[in-house]
């Protein structure tokens, strides 16, 4: 694992959701990494609340800010090198990030996915599409990945997995809060460990 922080000093990180912020809220409470900011696309998020609660900068950039494609990956570009973090986050963050920012964080931006990558990943496999798949298909086992964001959904190296055994009787809402839990956990061992 590569950044830019040392052991003795806690990574600096960006955290980027556009849901309810439990896994933002999480990392905060961790005390895993130094959160500089958070940034959302969706003004009526509650990473916003999670953020203000901890005292940590916001940013809302989204296509209502900035319509222009082009224009909005420069605004989160200078919103992140503004922040001064080394590693970037998606925390439930429900937009790809433009090429700009790819290429500036390439090799540091991390997702979570509810499921062991390469399996159960791609376009349209998020949040309860991804567990209604791992139980149609019968399988004994199903876990959580943090992996490498590159400009494809789930195609980046496998930095982590945890696996997360499905249960007799499992329906969605059960084993979405085993594997939610394992991600966040799998998250901040992973911040955790993450030095030059």
């Amino acid at each position: 694992m590569t950044a830019a922080a040392s052991p003795s000093v806690p990574l600096r990180v960006a955290l980027l959701g556009s849901g309810a912020g439990s896994t933002a809220d999480h990392v905060l409470g961790s005390g895993a990494a130094d959160v500089r900011l958070v940034l959302g696309n969706n003004s009526r998020s509650g990473i916003f609340d999670v953020a203000r609660r901890h005292g940590v900068p916001t940013a809302h950039l989204s296509g209502v800010t900035h319509p222009d494609a082009d224009d909005l990956d420069a605004a989160v570009l200078a919103a992140l090198d503004g922040a001064e973090v080394d590693v970037l986050v998606l925390a439930g963050y429900m937009k790809k990030l433009g090429p700009r920012v790819l290429a500036r964080y390439a090799g540091r931006i991390l997702n979570t996915h509810p499921a062991l990558l390469p399996e159960f990943g791609g376009a349209g496999m998020f949040g309860d599409h991804v567990h209604e798949a791992v139980l149609a298909s019968g399988r004994a086992v199903s876990g959580a990945t943090v992996h490498v964001v590159t400009a494809d959904y789930d195609e980046g190296p496998v930095v982590a997995q945890t696996e997360v055994p499905v249960v007799p009787g499992d329906d969605v809402p059960a084993l979405r809060a085993r594997v939610q839990a394992a991600e966040k956990a799998l998250l901040v061992e992973v911040l955790r460990a993450w030095r030059s």
